[in-house]
């Protein structure tokens, strides 16, 4: 891909990501903290809490040219993590706009809100 996606992407797209890509051509993930994670979560999210993502970058070196999508509760945090993964070298990075409160609303209304 020669040009970058735009940095956020709604719930819609990113379900259809979900159901076009196999896990080694996309990546969801969740960086939220793990007691958010345990009270709901996307079926498939990898979860990688925020504040843990620059020790363990090289986790996601296999996603450098793939799609990634990040998401947390309301998209402020996941903003954050898109921006510093863009600029470690993941230019396909995105972050799921409205976190996983407005998947729960748009998309799955068996995923809790909280």
């Amino acid at each position: 891909m020669s040009e970058n996606p735009p940095i956020e992407i709604d719930v819609q797209a990113t379900l259809q990501l979900l159901q076009q890509h196999s896990s080694e051509e996309f990546l969801l993930l969740d960086c939220r903290e793990p007691n958010e994670h345990q009270t709901c979560r996307i079926e498939g999210a990898k979860l990688i809490p925020m504040r843990s993502i620059p020790e363990r970058l090289e986790e996601l070196d296999s996603w450098k040219e793939q799609a990634v999508v990040v998401h947390c509760h309301h998209g402020g945090r996941s903003l954050r993590v898109v921006q510093f993964l863009r600029e470690n070298g993941f230019p396909q990075a995105q972050n799921m706009t409205g976190g996983i409160d407005v998947w729960s609303q748009e998309i799955d209304d068996t995923v809790p809100r909280y």
